[in-house]
């Protein structure tokens, strides 16, 4: 079985022919061939050798874990899942520690000792080869009307646990405000960008799309469609930006700019969320000054919420959302995918980031 693959020991990525073909071990296994993987800012960091851990054992991690596949084979008590059905599965395994409450309630996005393990970054071999195993537990069975673009589940996961939080989180304010009285900006057009705002959009907040892209970028436009407004960083300030909105009631981060993310800190207004999901790379001192921005946030109320990986409920969230997204703005979610790419062309996706979206077409 081929496997597109980082050795990290030898800093090198290639194809391995002799992956051993999994096999289901549980009697609530599930076995699936693999149809499509995206490819994200994560699989380029762990390319670049900057971490991803393989199995014990091996010397290779078969990378991706934006995973879409459909299964071939069950378990007896597998009852929920048939062969055909088209399904995504979930990144993150529990930690066996027992005393690990998220873990045993089987929230590993929660883990509180960090040693879970991650399909294709930590511990656990990727999805980019052609079949994988896992428990039926961890398999969410997506609708064949989004066949085509149901690889968006995953990174659209990261924006919808967000947003569970951030609505728990505002239950603190004594009154409800309409979601169309809500103005939320998104930082970064990329593909986590992107959904998110589309997310945003079907919950019926007033969205703009702040990223460095001039207006006439194809990001502007799938912006644009979904009906939200985009201001190009190349235009205006972030302090210029939020006095032309007025209070920004959530920021949604997705550049992994540190100094992007304090910027708009100070321009979230009253009572505001702030949410973090870019991880910076490595990078130098940068000057802040904490007093104020602690000042700031303490007077006016402010949270902030940083997030990663999804537990079930965003992953189911995000399925019914992407099939919404499809009903209404069918053109925009299908632009998001700009590059398509066969397995053994899996380094171009990953070393030459180009578009928004790109993908490995694993099996037709």
């Amino acid at each position: 079985m081929r496997g597109a693959a980082v050795f990290p020991g030898h800093r090198k990525l290639g194809i391995v022919h002799d992956v051993p073909e999994p096999i289901i071990d549980s009697h609530t296994g599930v076995k699936l061939r693999v149809l499509q993987v995206g490819i994200c800012a994560t699989d380029r960091e762990i390319a670049g050798f900057h971490f991803g851990t393989p199995p014990e054992g091996s010397p290779y991690l078969v990378m991706g874990h934006e995973g879409f596949g459909e299964v071939v084979e069950t378990g007896p008590e597998v009852i929920d899942l048939k062969p055909g059905d088209l399904v995504v599965p979930t990144v993150r395994r529990p930690c066996a520690d027992p005393a690990c409450a998220a873990c045993q309630n089987d929230r590993a996005d929660f883990c509180q000792t960090g040693t879970y393990t991650e399909h294709g970054i930590m511990g656990m071999h990727g999805f980019l080869t052609e079949f994988t195993t896992g428990e039926a537990r961890y398999m969410r069975r997506v609708p064949p009307a989004i066949r085509d673009v149901a690889v968006l589940v995953e990174p659209l996961t990261i924006a919808e646990k967000a947003f569970i939080q951030a609505e728990q989180i505002q239950l603190r304010l004594p009154w409800k405000r309409p979601s169309g009285e809500v103005h939320a900006v998104v930082t970064g057009a990329g593909p986590v960008g992107l959904l998110g705002a589309m997310a945003l959009r079907e919950r019926g907040c007033q969205v703009t799309v702040y990223s460095r892209e001039p207006e006439t970028d194809l990001r502007a436009n799938v912006t644009r469609a979904i009906g939200a407004n985009y201001v190009s960083g190349q235009n205006m300030t972030p302090e210029q930006l939020a006095a032309g909105i007025g209070s920004i009631d959530l920021v949604y981060e997705a550049t992994g700019s540190s100094m992007l993310a304090f910027e708009m800190l100070n321009a979230l207004g009253r009572n505001g969320v702030m949410i973090l999901t870019g991880v910076p790379g490595a990078h130098g001192p940068e000057p802040v000054d904490t007093g104020a921005l602690i000042t700031n946030m303490t007077l006016k109320n402010q949270c902030l919420l940083a997030t990663v990986n999804a537990g079930s409920d965003a992953f189911d969230r995000a399925i019914a959302d992407l099939s919404a997204f499809c009903a209404k703005w069918p053109d925009a979610v299908r632009g998001l995918i700009t590059g398509r790419f066969t397995l053994e062309q899996f380094e171009t996706p990953i070393q030459n980031a180009s578009g928004i979206k790109s993908i490995i077409e694993v099996a037709a």
